[in-house]
Formats: C-alpha cells, structure tokens, sequence
C-alpha cells in the first residue's frame, strides 16, 4: 500500500535535478505532500481516532517519512536519497534528541519535593522564574525543571489547562530568548558568529515587553478562574514545604551548558564526512558528552528521586519518533525555502523584502515566526538569516533591526503550535500524563491565535513598525 502510495506521489511530481541532493529550486510544492500529512495526522488523530493514535503515532510518523523517502529514492536514486536522510539524521536529528534527551535526564533527576498553593501570585511567580530560567539553562532544561512541580501546584484547581498553555509560551519559548543557550534558533546564530552579547542586549527589549504582557495577560486570566471556580475541596497533594533532591544534577545542567557553548566557540577545523554529512570535532565532542551527562544522571541519581518525579521515557519517546518522521518530511520544505526566489515558494520569500530590494523587517518577523510554528524554529531561521545576507557581521551592523526581527520571529511563534519547539510537545506530554487534558492541536493553536498572536501585533508595532 505504502509502495502504491509513492508511485502515485512520484507521478505528479515535474522533472527534477537532484543529483546532488534536494535542488530545492527545481522542486514543485508536491514534495511538500508526505510533510503537510504528517502535521495533519499530528492534528487530527488525537481528536477522531485517540486510541490508535496512541498505539502508533511512530508508525504514522515512519509512513510519512517514508512517503518522501521512497518517490526521492525511485526518481534519484539510492545515492542522494542516503544523502538526504543521513543529513537529516546525523546533522539536525542526533544532536537535536540529544541534548533533548540530557536536558530531560537531568532536570527529571532533580525532585522538587512538597507542594504549594496554586495561586494565581504563586502561578504567575513560577512563570516568571521559568521565563528567566529559560534563558540560562534553555528552555528544556526549564521548562522539565518547573513543569511537574507547577502541575503539583495546581492539581486541585478546577480549571488548569490555561497554566499549561502559558508556560509553554513563557518557559519552552519566549524565555529562552535573551542568550544563545535559551533557544535553538539563537544558538544557530551563535554558531554563524552572531555575538553572544549581541543577542543579550538587543533581545532584551522585546522579550522583556514580551514576557510583561503575558505575565499580566495570565494573571488576569488565572484570577479570573481562580476566583469564579475556586479550588476542588480536596488537594491530591496538600500544601508542605519544599525541600529539593538530586541536587547533583544541577551541576550536570552546568556541564550541558559548558558542552553547548564550547561547541560555539572551539573551533578546531577538524570534521569527518559520513555519507555525505559534514560532522564537525566540535560537535561531536558535544553530542558524546550530552549522552555521557544523562547516562551519568542515571546512575548518580536515587530511584527514589526519580519515582517522586513520576519520571519515565513517554514524553521523551514521543518526541523522539514524531521528530524523526519531522526533520525528515520537513526537508523538500526547508530545501524550497532555501531556494529564496528561484523556489517554488518565492512569492513568499519575496513579501520579506521592499520593490527596492531592501528587507521589510515587520515581514521578516511575521514569515520567520509563522513558517517556525510548523516547520521548527531551528532550520526556519537558518534559511532567513541566509536570504536575509548571511554574514553575521553584516546581520549585526546595518541589518540589524532585520537579525532582530528574524531571532524574534523563531523565537516566540515557535508557541503558536506544538510542533514549533521541542519542548512544547515535552510539556504536553508531561502534562497528559498527570491527568491533564491538554487542548488538541487545533485547539492548542486556537488559544495562540487568540493570546499570543495580538501580543505579537504589539511587538510589531513597537520594534518592527513599517
């Protein structure tokens, strides 16, 4: 079926030169197809089919995957096609599940013991501390700190879903901001020599009004369910004070951020090609240390602490299999983009910049954030930083409302959806598996449209104003 499946897709697909790998310039939005599927399964299977989307999420993420693996392979040849896929894998995917995979190890080793009244001062306190967290110790590593212990807190509150959707807003996203170790996107640019402290201090601004306004907008919104439907009479677990274990870990947190920024700054010019693939010394001194780190938190950390956490690989896992069938089915998309104007999507790429050819950095901002909800913030940005100029120094001097627009985008839409940042599926799955009903994918997007979007509108009107 799988096999019929492709054919059918190969043959509505235009000729196309891929000798080399994905020409995204050469590529009709077709190969787009197997990607837009598996966003819709990821939206539409855990509304109408639940059970089966539980049972075999992977298997429909591998289907997917394998519905631009085979027509690419047919028409290509096995060459290119290995090529695509072990970019995909040993460059983006690896790296990306690993230090998810040391982030979620350590902080569920470390046990925030007791429990506090969720309040709508307490709520919005853990908020705030996550959104600064998040910027140190990025926003997985914050957001699998203080998840458990803000569900804890709020367990006997009779509405709680609106403290799940605002810390992914703040804690997995526009906290991570303000550095390069916050968030994916920003730690790109790092890696193509924006300056660490360039992001520090132009970034403060808006994740700072940022943050403000969805401080404030969830405090009203908590008290005002706070005080209309009150507390259940009984708290599943009532208030104590708190006490921390496995604090080992935090130094293990300490040693990822040490790992991510040596990878920034040591450059040794050493890389090893496999099957195409570029694997910088760097990088893979990194992504072996990531692994070791969450081996070691293992090891070091009580059994006891871990079951305190309610600890185990589901939210890990589901990440992992939906993310592998993403980075994969995602690839025609990010190599059209890539393209700029000679690509299928150039009249999109073309709305980013002036009839004068210079960039209009309110586009740049709304494009940038709107492709990272569904795309992954990560490569989306890589591909308007390029079209944008591509030199970082450049970027940094006379572009850099434009840099600024372009880090902002990724970095606070990758809220608008599940799939737009790691952690915010993390943070889902976490929450689903302490009794949560987390809103659906279309539901969740239904409280970013009607939240975060006019707090962007606000954003564009004070940075990145025509």
């Amino acid at each position: 079926m799988m096999f019929k499946s492709a054919l059918l897709l190969l043959a509505l697909l235009p000729g196309v030169a891929m000798a080399a790998g994905l020409d995204g310039s050469s590529m009709s939005l077709t190969w787009v197809i197997p990607f837009a599927g598996l966003l819709l399964s990821i939206a539409l299977f855990p509304i109408f089919a639940p059970h089966f989307w539980h049972e075999n999420f992977g298997k429909v993420a591998a289907f997917w995957g394998a519905l631009f693996v085979l027509p690419f392979a047919l028409y290509a040849g096995a060459g290119p096609t290995i090529g695509v896929i072990a970019h995909a894998i040993l460059e983006e995917y690896i790296p990306f599940i690993l230090i998810l995979f040391a982030l979620y190890t350590v902080s569920g080793g470390i046990l925030v013991w007791g429990n506090l009244h969720g309040s709508p001062k307490l709520n919005t306190g853990i908020l705030a501390l996550g959104t600064v967290l998040a910027s140190l110790m990025g926003t997985t590593g914050a957001a699998m700190l203080l998840i458990r212990p803000i569900l804890k807190a709020n367990d006997n509150r009779v509405h709680n879903v609106h403290v799940v959707v605002f810390f992914i807003f703040l804690v997995a996203n526009v906290g991570g901001g303000l550095t390069p170790l916050g968030d994916p996107p920003l730690f790109l640019g790092f890696l193509k020599g924006v300056d660490f402290m360039w992001t520090v201090e132009h970034m403060a601004g808006p994740v700072l009004l940022m943050s403000a306004l969805l401080l404030a907008m969830f405090y009203a919104i908590d008290s005002y369910y706070f005080n209309k439907e009150g507390v259940l009479p009984k708290d599943k677990t009532p208030d104590s004070a708190l006490k921390i274990y496995g604090k080992r870990n935090f130094f293990l947190l300490g040693a990822i951020i040490a790992l991510v920024v040596m990878s920034g700054i040591w450059k040794p010019g050493v890389s090893f090609e496999v099957l195409g693939s570029h694997l910088q010394l760097q990088n893979l001194v990194r992504d072996f240390g990531l692994l070791l780190i969450g081996l070691l938190s293992l090891k070091i950390t009580p059994a006891q602490v871990r079951a305190g956490n309610d600890f185990n690989w589901g939210p890990i896992l589901e990440v992992a299999k939906l993310f592998a069938g993403i980075f994969i089915a995602m690839a025609p998309a990010i190599a059209i983009l890539k393209a700029g104007p000679d690509g299928a999507m150039a009249s999109l790429v073309k709305l980013v910049s002036y009839a004068d050819g210079t960039p209009h950095d309110a586009m740049y901002f709304w494009m940038t954030g709107l492709l990272s909800a569904f795309l992954d913030n990560a490569p989306t940005y890589l591909v308007f930083f390029n079209l944008a100029h591509g030199d970082a120094a450049h970027m940094m001097g006379p572009m850099a409302t434009t840099l600024l627009a372009i880090s902002c985008g990724s970095v606070f839409m990758g809220a608008m959806s599940y799939i737009g940042n790691a952690p915010n599926f993390m943070v889902k799955a976490v929450a689903e598996d302490r009794g949560i009903k987390m809103p659906s994918f279309f539901g969740y997007m239904a409280w970013s449209v009607c939240l975060l979007l006019p707090v962007c509108v606000v954003m564009t009107m004070v940075f990145f104003h025509y």
